[in-house]
């Protein structure tokens, strides 16, 4: 029988895409090796794509308990400065200034034309003037230079690059965590503080790229070893690679930049108006405002969406849509198999008028019609633990 992760295509492609360039390790890489993790180049880094316990089972123990991915490839940095929350609002649509203390809020870094160049996370920690930021770990050189180029004279960027980040994601990650950050439990979804976790400073967010509740634990990389491997000891935690990681946040319709999204493309058009700031729509003060506003009113020419193909074939990547007189009405972005549905899934754009939920559509997998149809995301509900109103 083929392993599971070897029908995962598309991930591998985008993973091993050139295997002569000097990676880059996280410091847990001695710890992934030890833990027979499966290492692949990604984003420039040797990261674990699965464990032996292989992705199936990765995917269904994050959703069933918890988790423990390492995402210290990731971009971190603190911007400084007189007002960096107004200054950092020249390069993105979200309000960033009514983030409150103890907050975090996602946020799109776009070009003057309203594309996409990446997204990534504000948080304002409590009584600190500084802003914790957290970028994709592809993008990470390429957007500090353009937020520090266009933030010039306005506020200072200082990267963090000897920072770890760790998620532990999971219906039991709160139960788990509480045992070393006593009271940490109490946090809710996009809150953020200072804490300790097993007696190391951190910087602890209820947050993550699952569907799942967690939390993402920013460390120094000399403790990170050690708290990993204090976790991992619990019995709800398993170690998690980069292939459930991505079928993780497939099902829950989360975008992967690079492919759901990038500067080809504007907020309406990525289906993330809902990362919009109103007082900044109201304004128009960001970049790309004309052509973002403009398809508010009137609509875009093509849409993110969810598809639910037919039968058990996955549509990957690249995958023409069609519709059902044969016209190619868009393409998939990310696809593949949701462990928790046991059946396939995809995320794609398609024209303007197929976009609508219940739109049947065709795949071309192998030269090969199958149908599709148009649903609603996320594919697997979240269960983020939102505060109580």
């Amino acid at each position: 029988m083929t392993p599971f992760w070897r029908t995962r295509d598309s991930i591998l492609r985008d993973l091993m895409a050139d295997t002569t360039e000097i990676l880059k390790q996280t410091p847990l890489h001695a710890l992934h090796l030890e833990l027979g993790g499966k290492m692949v180049p990604f984003a420039g880094y040797a990261m674990a794509v699965q464990y032996p316990a292989g992705v199936l089972k990765e995917h269904l123990h994050t959703r069933e308990k918890a988790g423990l991915f390492d995402v210290s490839h990731m971009g971190q940095a603190f911007l400084s400065g007189a007002d960096p929350a107004r200054a950092l609002e020249s390069v993105t649509p979200a309000d960033i200034q009514g983030i409150a203390d103890g907050m975090q809020r996602y946020g799109l870094l776009l070009n003057d034309q309203g594309g996409i160049k990446d997204d990534f996370m504000t948080t304002r920690l409590a009584g600190e003037a500084a802003l914790y930021l957290v970028v994709n770990a592809a993008m990470k050189d390429a957007d500090f230079a353009y937020i520090g180029a266009r933030l010039k004279d306005q506020a200072t960027l200082a990267p963090a690059p000897t920072r770890a980040l760790l998620a532990l994601q999971g219906p039991l990650a709160a139960d788990v965590l509480e045992r070393y950050s006593p009271g940490i439990s109490q946090l809710s979804f996009m809150q953020a503080k200072r804490a300790k976790v097993a007696d190391a400073p951190a910087i602890v967010s209820r947050t993550g790229y699952t569907g799942e509740d967690g939390f993402e634990i920013s460390i120094d990389g000399k403790d990170a070893e050690r708290i990993a491997r204090a976790l991992l000891a619990e019995a709800e935690v398993l170690p998690i690679g980069l292939g459930a990681r991505d079928s993780l946040r497939l099902e829950a319709g989360l975008c992967l930049y690079g492919h759901d999204m990038d500067e080809s493309v504007d907020p309406v058009e990525a289906n993330l108006t809902w990362s919009l700031g109103k007082r900044r729509k109201e304004a128009r003060d960001f970049p790309g405002a004309e052509r973002i506003c403009l398809h508010l009113l009137n609509g875009a020419g093509k849409k993110r969406v969810g598809l639910r193909p037919e039968g058990r074939a996955p549509a990957r990547e690249g995958t023409a849509i069609t519709d059902k007189a044969g016209k190619v009405v868009g393409h998939v972005t990310s696809g593949g198999f949701g462990p928790s549905l046991n059946a396939p899934l995809a995320m794609g754009y398609v024209e303007r008028e197929f976009a609508a939920n219940g739109t049947k559509l065709d795949l071309l997998v192998r030269g090969k019609a199958l149908g599709a149809e148009v649903v609603p995301m996320p594919f697997v509900p979240n269960r983020y633990k939102r505060a109580k109103k």
